[in-house]
């Protein structure tokens, strides 16, 4: 078991689910998002996946070096153009919660 010094990571895991068309209404404005937010200072992964089993649906997986960074890319505004684009595209469902990350262990790795 690993624990971490300081302010613990964020941990953002949630789903998206869009009207039919809507993932394809959104590949651009998502792209731009996830390129755009890589940058970011504190952002350890960034990642959106669409749902093998509902391909209407975005799995969103996100880390965070702590709660400022989150706080920051909340506050940027290519997160407030993706937002427009988001409530643009049908949202039928969402689920973004968060979490603090206090332990880590690698399980797999190669």
């Amino acid at each position: 078991m690993q624990t971490q010094q300081g302010p613990p990571m964020i941990i953002v895991e949630g789903w998206i689910r869009l009207a039919p068309g809507g993932v394809e209404a959104l590949q651009e404005a998502l792209r731009a998002a996830l390129e755009t937010t890589r940058q970011e200072a504190g952002c350890i992964s960034y990642a959106c996946a669409r749902d093998v089993l509902a391909p209407d649906m975005l799995r969103v997986s996100e880390i965070w070096a702590d709660e400022a960074a989150m706080a920051a890319h909340a506050r940027a505004p290519h997160t407030a153009a993706f937002m427009k684009a988001l409530r643009n595209a049908k949202v039928e469902g969402i689920s973004l919660k968060a979490y603090a990350a206090e332990y880590q262990s690698t399980i797999l790795e190669s």
